[in-house]
């Protein structure tokens, strides 16, 4: 018993310090998952860029399909300079056009010719297991995103998308971490018009133009974990917009409220073209990292199937039971936002 009342002793004794240490350093503003210290301090940046117009293309393609196929478009990257005077990349800066990170293991990509018929098909085997932790839990995910990600585990790049825009291709992950441990994932729905956050939808002979794209996230992972709106999601690119004004900031909110529905058919669909204006913000440092703060961001918004418009999507739609308990996220509007980092802590 006496043994007993001095280890919880010594245990209140260091949450006493701890907590002493945090008020004086970051006014406890919260915790790094596992680490009994406080968080970094937030250094999300707020500040709106205004673009107007279509950018320059820098890079003509990062991907090209080996195989033709229905619904190949090309993925080019654009710089375009705000008005005040910042020149940025779009859709964004990321890992495939730098050739960082590990590609992407396919569960279906028609590019590469890989086209299980359902889940029972489907094989984990060969999937290479990258390690965060030495001795940590392996755990296998299965992710479907609208259009590209990139995947961090604890700040380490694990995943990257092999296809950054069409054909829609699903993908499978395998790595060790110890718990708790951060999911954070860098979202892009890639826009054909780059700069204006359109594309030609693939409709009629022609196709239809100026069309606002949607994007999506949706992942389950063997020890449980889901997307879902216990996720959070921050949007840095938002477009088309006939007016900057459009974007409202409530706080560490950019939203669009009053631009009709948040979800295809009822998003307003601009008459600009190529006046269209976007509005961006700086990609925080460090929004890998575990010990990123991250707590006054919105949670992510839910979307069904069809909001999303994945009902007849075979990257997805073939293989229930590997998404079951899963719902697709993205930030406030499924339409406008084109750029999305969505977070969870894994406890």
């Amino acid at each position: 018993m006496i043994r007993e009342a001095q280890a919880r002793l010594s245990v209140a004794r260091e949450i006493a310090i701890t907590l002493a240490g945090c008020a004086l350093i970051a006014g406890c503003q919260g915790m790094a998952p596992g680490e009994g210290v406080a968080l970094d301090p937030d250094n999300t940046s707020y500040k709106r860029m205004v673009t107007q117009g279509r950018a320059k293309t820098i890079v003509e393609n990062i991907y090209r399909c080996p195989v033709k196929v229905g619904n190949h478009r090309v993925s080019a990257v654009g710089q375009i300079t705000a008005t005040d005077g910042t020149v940025i990349t779009v859709p964004a800066e990321t890992a495939a056009q730098k050739g960082l990170g590990p590609s992407s293991h396919d569960l279906y990509n028609e590019c590469n010719q890989i086209t299980p018929k359902n889940s029972a098909e489907v094989s984990t085997a060969s999937v290479p297991v990258i390690e965060v932790d030495a001795g940590g839990e392996v755990i296998t995910g299965f992710i479907v995103a609208d259009n590209y990600y990139e995947m961090y585990v604890n700040g380490k790049l694990v995943s990257v998308d092999n296809t950054p825009y069409t054909p829609f291709n699903s993908a499978i992950v395998k790595f060790k971490v110890k718990r708790p441990y951060t999911l954070a994932f860098l979202l892009v729905d890639w826009d054909e018009d780059l700069g204006l956050g359109t594309e030609t939808f693939p409709i009629g002979p022609k196709g239809k133009p100026w069309y606002p794209g949607d994007g999506g996230l949706i992942a389950r992972f063997s020890d449980g974990t889901v997307t879902d709106s216990s996720w959070k999601a921050q949007t840095f690119y938002i477009a088309p917009l006939l007016d900057p004004k459009e974007v409202v900031e409530r706080g560490n909110v950019h939203d669009t409220p009053n631009l009709g529905g948040r979800t295809h058919p009822f998003a307003r669909r601009p008459d600009c073209q190529d006046r269209c204006y976007a509005v961006h913000y700086p990609i925080p440092a460090n929004w890998q990292s575990p010990r990123f703060n991250d707590s006054k961001w919105p949670r992510a918004w839910e979307f069904t199937d069809q909001e999303i418009g994945v009902t007849n999507l075979p990257a997805y739609t073939r293989y229930p039971e590997l998404f079951e308990g899963a719902r697709w996220i993205w930030s406030q509007n499924l339409v406008l936002d084109n750029l999305v980092i969505a977070r969870k802590t894994v406890r």
